[in-house]
């Protein structure tokens, strides 16, 4: 009787703790809700309105009816229309485009002829979901649309459109190449951010960081020393995972690796800023794990490292774009697979220069007003 008193106290006393720590408490309610709403709109596994660019040297009648049926399927979004093929391959290379369909100068006369008439459809294959997608339904409309000429015209034996598709960048879908640079990423995000805001916010509660702010050195200066630590850590992982990747699982990396690892540390930074930025916030250890798993399980749903970000609502898709591994996915596929280099990334360098000094300017203030 006495031990179920005792533990009956402990669970008061631990009741009563929670209580008073409203963050904790609030966090504990909040972060389950948020999840599982955002993540029940986000995770979508059908693919549709993929963006869609159009080289159409036909120009006629025949070929805007089979675009027309790209259209209306649903899956394809065609938001581009050029004049060149190298326009189509900056399209695709740039990842402002999934998809390239290119109709060929003599494409109306070889339907009209009965011949069966050739339609190339370019197909980014560094996303395998997105080109699995893709390709079943480009193939199955160009069936779909032969079938109704068939149907009209009992002559023709031979199909009348012929889609050839050619996926590019990863032409066996090999789901290694795809994922593991992008684990890369999810691991260097799970260290930069969890191990940082833990490490600083126990210094805190040991009482070694007060030590540290009765000396003569700054806030920026404070914080650049405990974040250096981390950056060559960061490169160490980043080098261990390629060698790895290159070695175990052959991924190949035709980009420069070089620019891999200068583009890389605005990621690093990035990440090291939201990591500080939530020891900022939080009073313990406790708070800073939640709050980092808060920032973790939404970089992993909702930046494309699983699921395609095309295939989220349109909110679900907006909130992914303040989410730094998002960028850094497409710098890492871009260069490993794709063999991009900076002129196709240029925006996704500024998002991350933009959050790196976003987050380390927001924890410079508030680890100043904490000594204030």
């Amino acid at each position: 009787m006495k031990r179920v008193h005792r533990i009956l106290a402990i669970l008061k006393k631990e009741f009563l703790q929670m209580r008073r720590d409203k963050m904790t408490l609030g966090l504990i309610f909040m972060i389950p809700l948020v999840q599982l709403l955002l993540f029940g709109f986000a995770i979508q596994t059908e693919v549709k309105h993929i963006p869609t660019v159009v080289f159409d040297q036909s120009l006629t009648a025949e070929s805007r009816d089979l675009l027309n049926a790209f259209s209306a399927s649903g899956y394809f979004d065609i938001q581009y229309v050029v004049d060149e093929y190298s326009e189509v391959n900056q399209m695709i290379d740039s990842g402002k485009a999934k998809v390239g369909i290119i109709f060929p100068p003599d494409f109306a006369t070889k339907v009209r002829r009965g011949a069966s008439a050739q339609v190339q459809v370019l197909v980014d294959a560094s996303d395998n979901m997105v080109a699995n997608q893709a390709i079943a339904i480009a193939n199955s409309i160009g069936l779909l649309k032969s079938q109704e000429v068939l149907a009209q015209k009992v002559k023709l034996t031979n199909p009348p459109y012929d889609i050839r598709v050619r996926p590019w960048y990863n032409p066996d879908g090999i789901t290694a190449y795809y994922m593991v640079p992008a684990i890369l990423g999810v691991v260097v995000t799970m260290t930069m951010v969890l191990l940082t805001a833990m490490g600083i916010v126990r210094e805190r509660e040991r009482g070694t960081l007060e030590q540290l702010m009765v000396t003569p050195i700054k806030s920026i200066e404070l914080m650049l020393g405990k974040i250096l630590p981390y950056i060559v850590l960061g490169y160490l992982q980043i080098t261990v995972a390629l060698i790895i990747g290159v070695t175990v699982f052959g991924v190949p990396i035709r980009g420069s690796l070089l620019e891999l690892y200068v583009l890389t540390l605005f990621f690093i930074t990035a990440s090291l800023g939201m990591g500080i930025l939530i020891s900022n916030v939080a009073k313990t250890q406790m708070q800073a794990m939640q709050m980092g798993f808060f920032v973790m399980l939404p970089s992993i749903m909702l930046s494309g490292f699983m699921f395609p970000r095309d295939a989220m609502p349109r909110l679900i898709y907006y909130i992914g774009n303040v989410i730094p591994l998002t960028y850094y996915l497409d710098i890492i596929r871009g260069i490993v697979l794709k063999g991009i280099g900076f002129p196709y990334l240029v925006g996704q360098v500024v998002s991350l220069m933009v959050f790196s000094v976003v987050f380390l300017v927001a924890s410079a203030l508030k680890f100043k007003k904490k000594i204030a």
